[in-house]
């Protein structure tokens, strides 16, 4: 491994490529003084816009690849065609052969989870990886998995993404025990699914070091009553999906109702930091990023059409997963975890 951190860059991937992600690295450069990072992508559209950075002078190498993943390529057809030559797969490659220590790439989401699972493999004792997002609630942010790598989910693989993602609450926040629900269409213990209610049983019953709250409901995870929300993939994913709708739609309407009147003007330029604060607080690109989790290695996809802003944001949260150990973390709990659910051998007669 070289010295210090160093990130892998899928520099062809999102709705932009290497316009977003190269001053994208530039700020996160400026941001982590200590980290170099590794571009995989086209060397005659990536160099000039990398030597035009100051701030990437001297911490980057690159390397040329000559195939780029589409955004609409279906995940089979990324594996034959990108095998071991695209900048996706070199991306993801360099952390399984020691050359980097997380791949960051805004490309297609079911070829990166294809290829990662492909090349990294699954840790021991996980059955299938988790897609796990920030979520920006009332009281701060929390992390909400799976947001579209599983559909479908059995009791058991719920408990793992309880244990993955309170392992990340724990890289993000630093606290000791996280609080975890499981998303539910009620509170109470006898709603639900049986795979949901199977899994309810199990956090409460197994001896976890994981703090479990019982059910939340789609309307807890904006409060942030809990640290960790736990679902399967189809529902996390129609629940950020309607939340990023929603956010939209009410910086639209406001901007619409501002516009209204002169005196709508004059009460919005009067009310300008309330409404900036408010902007910060539901931009996206502060909370861009989701972490695959239950790899060998670390992986973050960033949303494709972000800005550098938002990409730099996605590189923070792998430093943020490799500097607190979330892969060590969720092997360390999941082997606990199994030990918990293997049967009692008989007593000899």
């Amino acid at each position: 491994m070289k010295q210090g951190l160093v990130i892998a860059l899928d520099a062809m991937g999102g709705d932009a490529g290497p316009a977003i992600v190269v001053p994208g690295a530039a700020l996160a450069a400026e941001r982590h003084p200590d980290v170099k990072f590794v571009l995989f992508g086209d060397e005659a559209a990536v160099k000039p816009l990398a030597d035009k950075e100051r701030k990437l002078s001297g911490r980057y190498e690159l390397v040329h690849t000559e195939i780029a993943i589409a955004m609409d390529d279906k995940p089979s057809q990324a594996l034959r065609r990108g095998r071991g030559k695209s900048s996706m797969w070199r991306t993801i490659d360099a952390v399984k052969q020691g050359q980097a220590h997380a791949a960051v790439s805004a490309g297609n989401t079911g070829a990166l989870m294809a290829m990662s699972r492909f090349v990294l493999k699954t840790l021991d004792g996980i059955e299938r990886p988790a897609i796990a997002a920030q979520w920006p609630t009332l009281r701060g942010e929390s992390v909400v998995l799976d947001v579209g790598a599983t559909v479908g989910a059995d009791a058991r693989q719920l408990l793992e993404f309880a244990v993955m993602g309170e392992a990340m609450s724990r890289c993000l926040t630093g606290l000791k025990q996280p609080t975890v629900g499981l998303l539910n269409i009620g509170v109470e213990e006898l709603k639900g699914n049986e795979n949901v209610k199977e899994a309810g049983r199990l956090l409460r019953e197994l001896s976890l070091p994981i703090q479990y709250m019982g059910f939340v409901e789609g309307d807890d995870i904006g409060k942030g009553t809990v640290d960790v929300v736990v679902t399967e993939g189809f529902t996390g994913n129609v629940a950020l999906k309607a939340a990023e709708g929603t956010a939209k739609q009410i910086t639209t309407v406001l901007r619409a109702a501002i516009k209204g009147s002169l005196l709508s003007m004059a009460g919005a330029f009067l009310a300008r930091g309330a409404f900036a604060a408010l902007r910060d607080r539901l931009d996206p690109r502060k909370h861009n990023g989701g972490v695959f989790l239950g790899l060998n290695g670390v992986v973050v996809k960033s949303h494709g059409g972000t800005d550098a802003l938002g990409f730099a944001t996605a590189i923070d949260v792998a430093i943020d997963m490799v500097r607190n150990g979330l892969v060590q973390k969720i092997a360390e709990d999941v082997a606990h975890v199994h030990s918990l659910l293997q049967p009692v051998p008989k007593a000899a007669e």
